[in-house]
């Protein structure tokens, strides 16, 4: 008998959760902002292309080197190492 009342308590939760989205994915649309706590960025966020793969990453999670007068950014060492022997 409990185990049935705990069973029907949690499902009761389920149901009401899943309305609430819905509901709340519905009046997003009508009204056009994202729902919940995805907010987009208001401006946008500024990325770099590594030279040798191509791949766009943030500034702040790229490795670097300095070749005087500017940056250059990589995804990871072996496009770092890769760059550096067709430099030299």
């Amino acid at each position: 008998m409990l185990a049935r009342l705990i069973l029907f308590i949690v499902l009761g939760i389920v149901v009401a959760r899943a309305f609430w989205r819905l509901v709340d994915g519905v009046v997003a649309g009508i009204s056009g902002k994202p729902p919940g706590r995805s907010q987009v960025p208001s401006r946008g966020v500024a990325m770099v292309r590594d030279p040798v793969c191509g791949t766009f990453l943030l500034p702040d999670h790229a490795l670097t080197i300095s070749d005087g007068r500017s940056r250059v950014y990589f995804c990871s060492a072996r496009c770092r190492d890769q760059y550096q022997k067709r430099s030299a």
